[in-house]
């Protein structure tokens, strides 16, 4: 029987190990700094133990610049950290790996036996944060997702973060969470990157169910379509008529004894967006099997908060199908009715997103009277013509919130830029028809939030739009191209903020 190109989900991540002990024959990186201020021009390193190799190679030490030195040197490459802030930690990392991984793929081409494990000196003075930090870069920086039949190319298997013996168990400990984050990124990235002839509905509820699989305290149900026209999720149904493929409700909880709060995640999960009737321009379409982004951070999001043992109760509700055209497919001029009764009248079949918001939002409230309500989902192009392709769009209905979830963004190395709920437009989402209407006039990142506020019953909520970052086409910092994973580690550190 053929092997399936398919890559393994969740991918392997290379091994990241704090130790002391160096290992002879095993190369090394040096990670050199540039301090800041005016005219600050000189580097630091490891005790100044590699200061002939910055000299001789003029290595300014900005972040991600690498220098790979011949053989039979102190080190093998010099990295640079920039003036050693979390960022230009992950950008070292990433851009070393990066780095080692092409060394390796040149070495078995020449002939020679690739260097599988490699070993990084960071500067003097480099505590838990900058190991934690070089350890996300180098997981992440690293990450591949191809569909192929050819033998992969050689590889870097593992990374020794070496330390001088003061502070191995705290740097050890954060090595061992910042490695818990980057596997939610990567399995975001995963769950993005499939590819839709095998990503549909039932295959995301599968990967959800061996996601969850032996993590204390986390379950998973997977709701099929016709438990959701019993329960009357009117949106996810309309959006999933015009499938092959029905939909899914998939519900992860996380349920710690001792918890005082509970945080509701709700994750949009459509698996191919062709637009439906109000079908989508060709060029670009292929991207939309990542219109599940959202869906996906928040399954790696909940799964990393059990693993990480966070006191925090935590519900998952990704709302899952497929938006194809065909004759049962729904039309503009439809009016849906939603989970708990509230009518939609449609205007966009593109706008299918918060058709299976608005479902999850109610049942998960009903279901579960959650303290805290956080969506997420790749939801307007808008947004995208707002703030770029690197930052997230953030509404919240109160300020603390909105402060919790920058903040853990900033923890997290993903940037959120707050957007207004505007009063003024808020009447515009209301119907005539039906009781609000999908796609009403108006900027439509914010009619698009305001829409969705309309099913959290007053309630603590955010709602953060990932249309921008949740892809990317270039490598950046510990970014690769596709999906990007952004929102999981996010969503993690907000979580831990409530303990």
């Amino acid at each position: 029987m053929a092997r399936s190109p398919l890559p393994t989900v969740p991918t392997p991540l290379i091994d990241v190990e704090v130790t002391h002990s160096s290992r002879r024959g095993v190369p090394v990186a040096a990670v050199i700094t540039r301090p800041v201020g005016d005219g600050a021009r000189e580097t630091r390193d490891s005790a100044g133990a590699f200061g002939e190799l910055v000299t001789h190679l003029h290595a300014t030490g900005e972040a991600g610049e690498v220098h790979t030195v011949a053989a039979g040197t102190p080190a093998r490459w010099l990295v640079g950290a920039g003036s050693g802030d979390a960022a230009a930690y992950r950008s070292a990392g990433a851009a070393f790996v990066r780095a080692a991984d092409a060394d390796a793929s040149a070495a078995a081409k020449a002939g020679a036996r690739p260097a599988r494990t490699v070993q990084v000196r960071l500067p003097d003075g480099a505590g838990p944060r900058e190991y934690a930090e070089f350890a996300v870069g180098a997981l992440l920086g690293g990450y591949r997702f191809r569909v192929t039949g050819e033998d992969p190319e050689p590889r870097v298997r593992a990374v020794r973060l070496l330390t001088d013996g003061r502070a191995d168990a705290a740097c050890a400990d954060a090595v061992e969470r910042a490695t818990r984050l980057a596997a939610a990124s990567a399995l975001a990235r995963d769950l993005a990157n499939t590819p839709s002839n095998v990503k549909n509905p039932e295959w995301l509820a599968g990967v959800a169910r061996r996601a969850a699989k032996d993590v204390p305290n986390l379950s998973v149900e997977v709701r099929d379509e016709q438990w959701l026209e019993n329960k009357g999720f009117g949106g996810v149904l309309a959006v999933g008529g015009g499938s092959a493929s029905p939909p899914r409700l998939i519900e992860l909880s996380y349920r710690p004894r001792g918890a005082r709060t509970h945080l509701l995640l709700v994750g949009k999960g459509i698996t191919f967006d062709t637009g439906g009737i109000s079908i989508k321009p060709a060029e670009g379409m292929h991207l939309m099997r990542t219109d599940m982004a959202g869906g996906g951070a928040v399954i790696a999001a909940i799964r990393a908060i059990a693993a990480l043992g966070l006191n925090v109760r935590v519900t998952a509700l990704v709302p899952s199908a497929e938006n194809h055209v065909s004759g049962s497919a729904y039309r503009p001029g439809d009016v849906v009715r939603h989970y708990g009764g509230r009518t939609t009248e449609v205007g966009n079949t593109d706008a299918e997103g918060r058709m299976v918001l608005a479902d999850a939002l109610a049942y998960g409230i009903k279901q579960y009277s959650p303290d805290t309500i956080v969506d997420m989902a790749t939801l307007t192009g808008a947004m995208k013509l707002s703030l770029g392709l690197r930052t997230g769009g953030l509404f919240a209905t109160e300020d603390e919130l909105a402060d919790r979830v920058r903040t853990a963004g900033e923890s997290a190395g993903e940037a959120w830029w707050r957007m207004p709920l505007l009063e003024d437009l808020a009447e515009a989402v209301r119907g005539g028809l039906a009781d609000v209407k999908q796609t009403p006039q108006g900027p439509g990142g914010i009619t698009a939030a305001l829409f969705l506020r309309e099913f959290t019953e007053g309630l603590p909520w955010a709602h953060l739009d990932i249309a921008g970052p949740a892809r990317s086409e270039t490598n950046y910092n510990e970014v690769v191209p596709g999906g990007t994973g952004f929102g999981a580690r996010t969503l993690v550190e907000l979580a831990a903020s409530y303990e």
